[in-house]
C-alpha cells in the first residue's frame, strides 16, 4: 500500500558560498549583524520535505502520496511529479499565492542558512486525512502550523500510523503541543539540534520520549544516527559517502527510506540502515531530487 506524506512542497533556490560562514559571521558583532555573501552559483530545484521525501520513496519502489499545497506557479511541479510516476491526487492548488520558496545558502563546510517563505503552504490545512485514504502509513513533516495539527489528529482518528517528523517546524510548537503530538503518533524522526529542541519542550529525555512511541530515531549526520525503542538506545553507523557534494534534502531522502521499511514491516535499526544508504547516496548529489540510488556506487 500507500505511504501518504504530509507536508511542503516549495521550490529551493540553492546557492554556495566558497567560504566559511564562521569567518565571517563575529561572535562579538551579532548585534549589529550586517553581512553579504558573494555566491557564485545558483540553481533552482524541485524540493519542499514531502516533494523531497516522495522522490526517495520512489525511488526505492514504495508507492508516495504526497499530501501538500502548490500556488499559482506550481503546473511545473505537478508536471515534474507526474514525470516520476508520483501521484498527485492529494495536492492541492492555490490561485492566489505562489508556491512556498526556500532559499538555501551552503557554506564550505556544509552548514547552511535558509530563508523561507511558506505562501500555499499556509493553506495546507484545507487538505484532509481521513479513513478512505488508501495508505498503510504517513507522516507528518513540516507544513504549516494548522495544517500539522491537523493532519496528526486526522492520522491517529484514521488509524493510519505516523511518523511525527516537526523538522523546521518545531520551533512554532509550545511543550503541551509537541506532547499532544507524540500522543498521537507511532515514530518520532528528529536530528540531533531537534532532539535537544524537542526534549527541552516536553521535559522529556530521549529514553522517555521513546517509551511514549514505537520508535524514535535521531538522525547523527555523518555520525549515522541513534534508534531509540523502549529507552534503549541503538547506534546504526553511517555509511561514508563517495564524495560530500550537497547535503540539501538528505533528511528527507532518509525519511524516504524510514517509510519504505515502516511499510514492509521492517524492524526500526534495518529501516536507519536503509536510510543511512540512502542519505549517502543523495550526499554526492547537488539538489534534493536529482540522485539516483545505484547503491553498486557506495
Amino acid at each position: 500500500m500507500a505511504a501518504l506524506i504530509c507536508g511542503s512542497l516549495a521550490f529551493d533556490t540553492i546557492m554556495t558560498f566558497e567560504g566559511r560562514f564562521a569567518d565571517q559571521i563575529l561572535p562579538d558583532q551579532l548585534h549589529i549583524l550586517n553581512v553579504s555573501f558573494l555566491v557564485p552559483t545558483l540553481r533552482r530545484d524541485f524540493g519542499g520535505c514531502a516533494g523531497n521525501i516522495a522522490y526517495s520513496l520512489k525511488l526505492l519502489g514504495g508507492e508516495p502520496l504526497p499530501m501538500a499545497m502548490l500556488g499559482s506557479d506550481g503546473e511545473s511541479y505537478l508536471e515534474h511529479m507526474r514525470n516520476l510516476g508520483i501521484s498527485t491526487r492529494h495536492v492541492g492548488e492555490s490561485s492566489e499565492i505562489y508556491t512556498a520558496q526556500a532559499m538555501i545558502m551552503t557554506d564550505a563546510d556544509n552548514n547552511q542558512i535558509t530563508a523561507f517563505h511558506p505562501g500555499a503552504m499556509s493553506h495546507a490545512h484545507l487538505l484532509q486525512v481521513t479513513s478512505e485514504t488508501p495508505a498503510a502509513v504517513g507522516i507528518v513533516a513540516p507544513d504549516g502550523r494548522e495544517a500539522m495539527l491537523q493532519h496528526a489528529r486526522q492520522f491517529h482518528e484514521a488509524g493510519i500510523p505516523f511518523v511525527f517528523d516537526p523538522g523546521q517546524g518545531l520551533p512554532m510548537f509550545n511543550g503541551e503541543e509537541l506532547k499532544a503530538f507524540i500522543a498521537q503518533a507511532d515514530w518520532i524522526a528528529v536530528n540531533d539540534y531537534e532532539a535537544k529542541v524537542l526534549c527541552d519542550r516536553t521535559g522529556m529525555d530521549l529514553a522517555a520520549l521513546s517509551q511514549q512511541v514505537r520508535g524514535l530515531v535521531v538522525t547523527l549526520g555523518a555520525e549515522g544516527c541513534e534508534v531509540w525503542e523502549q529507552g534503549e538506545k541503538t547506534h546504526v553507523p553511517p555509511v561514508v559517502p563517495k564524495q560530500v557534494v550537497d547535503p540539501t534534502g538528505c533528511g528527507d531522502a532518509w525519511r524516504g527510506a524510514l517509510l519504505f521499511g515502516l511499510e514492509k514491516g521492517w524492524p526500526l535499526v534495518r529501516c536507519a540502515e536503509l536510510g543511512n544508504r540512502v542519505g549517502a547516496l543523495k550526499i554526492a548529489s547537488k539538489g534534493p531530487q536529482n540522485y539516483r540510488l545505484d547503491f553498486a556506487a557506495e
